[in-house]
């Protein structure tokens, strides 16, 4: 269960939002401009918000009344954003390996098997991120985050980014993710379309406010 409630103000923008889930991908909608990338820095750590509270699982991430605030790397949530931030001195398995060895976790062949057959990656191991596709770069960025053992995956508008023909490419990994992994998502995007392929709840954003918290029939047509 995640539950958000928490307001900040950057520079004119005031962002003030209240809403709780506990669906398999949470989809945050709205426009550009409607304070979506600022609530996902909100749950990630990145950002700290002017008033309110924020939990996870029961474990609280952010209470500015009690002083409350979890560094982002103790949060144990995963991130992939619009750019997937590849690190280019590395190859494709060393940013794999980057997320479970920053947490130190223990190498678990099991698991490094089980996300490159789900995202369909291990023939891409050896290369450099250089050689790679827009949408390869986003499995990689995906496999990182899930080698980290995320208890929570943000995803900023992953496939903003890319053409069509790459955005067909990744979201049936997506969805895949979704159906397969127990790893509950937060999913940002502008995509009435992609929501409906994606999200099993959606929360509406304008101007800074949700205005509507349910299912997908919230979603325009």
């Amino acid at each position: 269960m995640l539950s958000f409630n928490a307001a900040k103000q950057l520079g004119d923008f005031a962002l003030d939002v209240s809403f709780e889930s506990d669906g398999r991908v949470t989809g945050l909608f709205g426009a550009s401009g409607t304070g979506k990338t600022s609530i996902i820095n909100m749950i990630a750590g990145l950002q700290t918000p002017d008033r309110g509270r924020i939990v996870l699982d029961n474990d609280v991430l952010d209470d500015t009344t009690a002083r409350t605030h979890v560094p982002a790397h103790r949060r144990r949530i995963g991130c992939v954003f619009q750019d997937a931030r590849l690190f280019p001195h590395l190859d494709v398995a060393q940013n794999l390996d980057y997320g479970r060895r920053m947490n130190g976790l223990p190498r678990d062949a099991d698991d490094i098997r089980r996300v490159e057959t789900l995202l369909d990656i291990a023939p891409l191991r050896a290369r450099r991120t250089g050689q790679l596709s827009g949408g390869e770069r986003q499995r990689i960025a995906l496999g990182r985050a899930l080698l980290a053992r995320p208890r929570l995956l943000l995803l900023d508008e992953p496939l903003a980014s890319l053409d069509e023909a790459r955005k067909a490419e990744i979201l049936p990994y997506l969805v895949r993710l979704r159906d397969e992994t127990r790893v509950p998502m937060v999913y940002v995007s502008h995509d009435a379309d992609e929501m409906r392929q994606l999200a099993t709840q959606v929360v509406m954003l304008k101007g800074g406010r949700a205005v509507a918290v349910g299912g997908l029939a919230l979603l325009p047509t």
